[in-house]
């Protein structure tokens, strides 16, 4: 699987931005999806997942009840709905496709797509 994230920039706090993840690979439709990110000098952190059909969603603490994650397997794309951005959300996010049909353990993404970056300004 090949990924490539979009969708990132410069917003203020309490706006929305809507990351997209386009994906290749006839496997895409069978595996989880998860939206990572890192912010400066900290540790990348797993934030969203979705199995492999969409039924079944995950969130950190960190962005429940502000993200969403949703997949389309007709068009192999995955999107990271964010509203109410802090600027703390300041990072780059990443999308990964696991080995598994879901999963939450972050050492199971196996494909990663290049980052982008997302600013939020207070």
């Amino acid at each position: 699987v090949q990924l490539q994230a979009s969708g990132g920039g410069l917003v203020q706090a309490g706006g929305s931005l809507r990351l997209s993840c386009a994906a290749s690979g006839r496997t895409f439709s069978s595996v989880g999806m998860g939206w990572f990110r890192q912010a400066p000098g900290k540790e990348r952190e797993l934030i969203a997942a979705i199995s492999w059909s969409g039924g079944t969603t995950s969130y950190s603490n960190s962005v429940k009840g502000r993200f969403t994650i949703s997949r389309d397997n007709g068009k192999n794309m995955v999107y990271l709905q964010m509203n109410s951005l802090k600027p703390e959300d300041t990072a780059v996010y990443y999308c990964a496709a696991a080995g598994l049909r879901f999963t939450t353990d972050s050492n199971k993404y196996a494909y990663w797509g290049q980052g982008t970056q997302v600013t939020v300004s207070s």
